[in-house]
């Protein structure tokens, strides 16, 4: 996108342009954003593991396969005292959907499709540390067992999804009514909340919660896209920007998950 649709866009949202410049430069200095010789701005290399889990959320439920029992885990030791607030063990962790079962020790099922091997790669490309235990386990005693699947809230999982769908429901009920600026702000903002749910969700599979709930949230989902595409066609259009994919608020993707890791 070019530095004036930038710049418009994010008056949408009350940014001002000195203050979304500065973004832009730091974001640039991190490499998570490149530029050309004309302004052009895209996402930059050091975004790249980041955006390859993000751009998979139309395809959520291919991700997973039937559930034997087993688990992935992750055995990696406290980071040190670091001068920002961004822990990537965390972070990629988060991703992925792992929970803390004891101390320095994380575990999600092992129902991903990747498996053990696909999700170890993507850890250590998101920032997990190289000495990091990356492995899969199996015949837990039974009460371990039973509190790794405790780790998680599937009946909270289930009330958000409901709940995700019927502000998509509203919202898409509102939008051919909005004026163009709106009607791009409204989406954005909301198809970004919900991108987050998506990326961040565990992908649990039965019986710690009903799959079907999210797969129908995922529907509604795409089908907001699709509505979030056509508010922020024309404008995009007239900056020459293509739109087969509509923005969304993902500035939690590289940096939000540290407050809530």
């Amino acid at each position: 996108m070019p530095v004036a649709a930038l710049c418009q866009a994010g008056a949408l949202f009350g940014i001002a342009e000195g203050s979304l410049r500065v973004a832009l430069h730091r974001l640039q200095a991190e490499g998570r954003v490149e530029s050309d010789e004309r302004g052009q701005y895209r996402l930059g290399a050091a975004a790249a593991p980041v955006q390859s889990v993000v751009a998979g959320w139309r395809e959520l439920d291919r991700r997973t396969r039937a559930w034997n029992g087993r688990w992935i885990a992750v055995h990696a030791a406290a980071p040190r005292r670091r001068r920002t607030r961004f822990d990537p063990t965390a972070h990629a962790l988060r991703l992925f959907g792992f929970e803390r079962l004891a101390p320095a020790l994380h575990v999600r099922p092992a129902n991903l499709r990747e498996g053990t091997e696909g999700v170890r790669s993507a850890l250590y490309a998101l920032g997990l540390p190289d000495d990091a235990l990356v492995c899969e386990l199996g015949e837990l005693d039974p009460a371990t067992d039973a509190r790794a699947r405790s780790v998680w809230n599937g009946d909270a999982l289930v009330r958000s999804y409901r709940a995700a769908r019927r502000e998509i429901e509203a919202s898409s009920t509102r939008l051919p009514e909005r004026s163009e600026a709106e009607a791009m702000v409204e989406s954005f903002q909301l198809g970004g909340r919900v991108l987050q749910q998506l990326v961040l969700d565990p992908l649990l599979p039965a019986p710690l919660v009903d799959e079907r709930e999210r797969r129908a949230l995922v529907e509604s989902m795409r089908a907001y896209d699709r509505l979030g595409r056509d508010a922020w066609a024309a404008f995009l259009g007239r900056f020459g920007v293509p739109h087969r994919t509509a923005p969304a608020d993902t500035r939690w993707a590289a940096e939000g998950f540290a407050k809530s890791a």
